[in-house]
């Protein structure tokens, strides 16, 4: 018996202790220093500024849509009335704030993201000891840690993607509150493109699941209901079947009325401040800008192209500056360690790099397993008998519990990572967060599957790769924290030439 077989047999409520453990990691780990730097990092510059032209009703224009800037006024109009966090001050957003203060709402809301994939986990495959897994590995994409320390936006694009999601598998699960959790999830993928447009990858994912369900069953002419006591209990044994049996008037509305609805509610304090241009004026002009943008290096030394994030071959410097003791002190960064003569503060927005190529090698491989199966499928639709269903050792199909699952992290992988083929203006490697959410999901359930298997040398490997994706975290923390290192030590961890 595995190790997680007699763990999942105790007493002890290891699940819910787990979770908690990940949140309250997640949160140390983004609050810790948050004020480290008493500047703007990166794209704060617009964020932070724009937040608080809300609060002090000054008008402006700005690129993306509203909500990611209205959320941040918020934590800046709690923050800035909290007794602590004001160890350093400046004006760069137009009122006198501490870095803590137009940062910390961030720093809360990023440390959900890590529960937020354990309970999609979840809703796939109800195995605990997957989503505790899953949610492990979203503790350490530090790239999310990077995200959720600064005034920028990309945490809530994912965070309300996801939970759009996890209520849509609600519905599915739970035929009676099915409209209500449809609505809900159609609330969540509003939100998600009112932070940027490409919140809609999300959604899009759905419309792609639906799709390849419709067209599946029409292939087949009928879908069976497949009993669950041939292919074992879970959530989505008969996912083909419940997914084509959604209704389509609650489809439309929750699907595509209810986020057009929300995207377009969300505009409107936006709008009472900022009456010119109007709505859908505003709508042609975010789409001109960024048809202007062009892409290469002249543009942003940190423009990478959209097949490159997969390995993460570019990432995006937000913060570098050097000291040393003979130089100045700078009331931006913080005192030199002592002992150290010449220090290095670096903030690289990238992810651990061992957990995505790991991540990019499982997906690859459900990509592989799919196509098989696919191939399996094909060759043997006619059959309507379904104990003729192949039984290999690893995976069944057509539309079993398991190959559903498979399905669904390369449909979600690809719907979040493929558009941005077409995008002509320069992209970075932040923008493949909704992807590498899926690939790490992905990664999760192999290891989770190795580590439950009878072959010791499977789990060997799962547990290896869980330990080196914890040990290339701990050495590439600095970077992600920004905390000081010699310049050796920076030079180190810039493995690829690419990085720098």
């Amino acid at each position: 018996m595995t190790f997680l077989n007699k763990l999942s047999q105790r007493s002890i409520p290891w699940y819910p202790l787990g979770m908690l453990g990940v949140f309250l990691f997640s949160l140390t780990l983004r609050f810790w220093g948050l004020s480290r730097f008493n500047a703007f990092v990166f794209d704060e510059v617009y964020y932070a500024k724009f937040a608080n032209d809300y609060l002090t009703n000054t008008p402006f224009f700005n690129a993306h849509p509203p909500l990611s800037q209205y959320i941040i006024a918020l934590g800046i109009l709690i923050g800035s009335h909290l007794p602590f966090g004001k160890d350093a001050m400046n004006g760069l957003t137009g009122s006198m704030l501490s870095p803590w203060d137009y940062r910390w709402f961030n720093a809360f809301t990023g440390s959900f993201i890590p529960l937020a994939v354990g309970s999609l986990a979840y809703q796939l495959t109800r195995r605990k000891s997957y989503s505790f897994l899953a949610a492990f590995l979203a503790c350490f994409d530090a790239l999310f840690i990077v995200e959720s320390r600064y005034a920028l936006n990309n945490i809530y694009l994912v965070l309300f993607g996801l939970l759009g999601q996890i209520f849509f598998l609600k519905a599915l699960a739970k035929p009676s509150k099915q409209w209500s959790f449809i609505v809900i999830s159609g609330i969540w993928f509003g939100m998600s493109a009112c932070i940027k447009w490409n919140g809609l990858w999300f959604l899009l994912g759905i419309y792609l699941l639906l799709i390849s369900a419709w067209a599946m069953a029409f292939f087949q002419r009928e879908v069976p209901r497949i009993n669950s006591d041939l292919l074992g209990k879970h959530p989505l044994t008969n996912f083909l079947y419940d997914i084509t049996h959604l209704k389509l008037p609650k489809l439309f509305l929750g699907l595509f009325v209810v986020p057009i609805v929300v995207y377009s509610v969300g505009w409107i304090p936006h709008l009472l401040q900022n009456p010119s241009p109007n709505f859908w004026q505003m709508q042609e002009e975010i789409l001109g800008y960024h048809q202007r943008i062009k892409s290469g290096p002249d543009v942003h030394p940190y423009c990478s192209t959209w097949y490159s994030w997969i390995l993460m071959l570019r990432p995006v410097v937000y913060f570098y500056q050097s000291t040393s003791i003979d130089k100045p002190s700078d009331p931006v960064l913080p005192s030199l360690p002592q002992g150290m003569n010449e220090v290095v503060f670096d903030v690289h927005a990238m992810g651990n790099p061992l957990l995505w190529w790991f991540s990019a090698l499982a997906i690859f491989l459900l990509l592989w397993l799919l196509g098989d199966r696919v191939i399996f499928w094909l060759s043997t639709h006619h059959s309507d008998d379904i104990s003729q269903i192949e039984t290999r050792p690893i995976l069944r199909f057509p539309p079993t519990a398991e190959m559903w699952v498979v399905f669904y992290f390369v449909i979600n992988w690809a719907a979040n990572l493929l558009p941005w083929a077409k995008v002509t203006r320069c992209i970075f490697l932040y923008h493949y967060m909704g992807s590498s959410v899926f690939a790490s999901l992905a990664l999760a359930w192999w290891i989770d599957r190795w580590l439950h298997s009878p072959k010791k040398y499977l789990r060997g490997i799962g547990i290896t790769i869980i330990f080196t994706v914890i040990a290339a975290f701990i050495f590439w923390l600095p970077v992600h924290l920004g905390l000081p290192l010699s310049p050796d030590g920076w030079k180190m961890r810039m493995l690829l030439q690419s990085w720098i």
